[in-house]
């Protein structure tokens, strides 16, 4: 299962020259990526690839935006981007990753961050979070649950670099569809605090509409713009990604 169609390991690879262009999240698909995730493409009937944005966060002059790479069938790796220049030119600071998609991304100071996954294929399952405390210039994966667990983070928040919240949204098995937890370590470990059927809301997380920064599909253009809102209550244009990525044979 994957998300809707908008959509090697790198590390710090810079990705665009000209600021006017949109950037190319370039994927080479190679021969061993083909076989890993079971496509069937060929040079008679090639499969492209596509970026899709999912989230996109500000920290200082630094900008963190996260998505995946997919075909129109498959997720292929998540991915997590990063600008030291307002924009102008982007990394990824940490290595993508094969069959999940990255979700949402948070900063409550300027050091710790909090980007939201899911691994993919075939089923939403096994959540995780890559998280810094330098700032964004290094990450590292850290599961929710030691074990199996069908479902995705639907929303999470943190007040700070210890206290947050999140949503699990179960996919498969019985019982309640959402789950809701708690950490009081930073995510170290996680308090289950409730369990329902009906949609539950954060009661910490500031709602949507006044979310200073949003990614948004542009299919004109074909791109994927990262937007900021200004003083004003409109949003800018901080950056725009082109949608097709590569395609494999």
């Amino acid at each position: 299962m994957r998300p809707p169609l908008l959509l090697l390991l790198l590390l710090a690879l810079p990705i665009l020259l000209a600021a006017e262009d949109p950037v190319r999240v370039d994927y080479a698909c190679p021969a061993a990526d083909v076989d890993k995730f079971g496509l069937t493409c060929s040079e008679d009937e090639p499969c492209d690839v596509f970026l899709e944005l999912a989230g996109a966060e500000g920290v200082g002059s630094t900008i963190f935006a996260v998505g995946n790479l997919h075909t129109v069938t498959t997720t292929l790796y998540g991915v997590l981007l990063m600008s030291g220049d307002g924009g102008k030119t982007w990394t990824e600071p940490s290595p993508r990753i094969e069959g999940a998609a990255l979700d949402q991304i948070q900063f409550p100071d300027f050091q710790h961050g909090w980007a939201s996954g899911v691994m993919e294929e075939p089923l939403a399952r096994d959540p995780f979070f890559l998280v810094t405390a330098d700032g964004g210039k290094t990450w590292r994966r850290r599961p929710l649950f030691n074990e199996t667990h069908y479902g995705s983070i639907q929303q999470f928040w943190f007040d700070s670099s210890k206290s947050g919240e999140l949503i699990i949204e179960r996919s498969q098995g019985p019982g309640s569809v959402y789950e809701i937890y708690e950490t009081a370590n930073g995510g170290d470990t996680w308090t289950i605090k409730g369990s329902g059927t009906k949609n539950p809301v954060l009661a910490r997380a500031p709602a949507k509409d006044s979310m200073a920064w949003r990614v948004r599909a542009d299919a004109p253009s074909k791109t994927n713009r990262i937007e900021r809102r200004t003083a004003r209550g409109a949003w800018e244009t901080v950056a725009s990604f082109a949608v097709r990525a590569g395609v494999c044979k």
